[in-house]
């Protein structure tokens, strides 16, 4: 028997939500997630489809201390469809690093953002070279610009599958 461990794989992610409807409303408008059926805790939460993965919405009293960094990730088929969305939406940290755009040395593209319930995500794309970025009214940011990026770092990616079959 090896002992390596088994090989595991995202099954969902659950975040607070103060007001579960308008964040239920939010990921549905934004990020085309389905309402689904969910099991009654003795709490109220609500269960989504994101692709073929879960997002959990857990409700939270209005004034529960939700900010932080900690966040999760999403890829969207279409990143300057969901950027218009959440610009709409004023989702954007306006004043902090979460505010712009970046660019990896990969060429992946990445937006933060924040959620009705001030959660924070990420939305990643593989390719800036794909997109037309004079869509974007918002900075972009060249994370090599701004830090060194040994040969190694250079390697990173967010798309591990788009790696594996190259």
């Amino acid at each position: 028997m090896s002992n390596r461990p088994q090989s595991a794989r995202l099954n969902h992610v659950s975040i607070p939500a103060r007001d579960l409807e308008k964040s239920e409303a939010f990921y549905r408008e934004v990020l085309g997630c389905e309402r689904i059926q969910a099991p009654n805790f003795g709490f109220p939460v609500c269960w989504m489809r994101l692709g073929d993965l879960q997002l959990h919405l857990q409700q939270v009293g209005p004034s529960s201390g939700v900010r932080t960094y900690q966040h999760f990730a999403v890829e969207v088929a279409d990143f300057v469809g969901a950027y218009r969305a959440l610009r709409a939406k004023g989702a954007f940290e306006e004043g902090t690093r979460y505010a712009d755009l970046w660019l990896l040395p990969s060429g992946e593209m990445q937006m933060f953002v924040r959620d009705p319930s001030d959660n924070l995500f990420e939305i990643d794309h593989p390719d800036a070279a794909e997109l037309d970025l004079s869509v974007f009214d918002t900075p972009l940011r060249k994370l090599e610009s701004e830090q060194e990026q040994s040969a190694q770092n250079r390697m990173a990616t967010l798309f591990l599958y788009r790696k594996a079959a190259a």
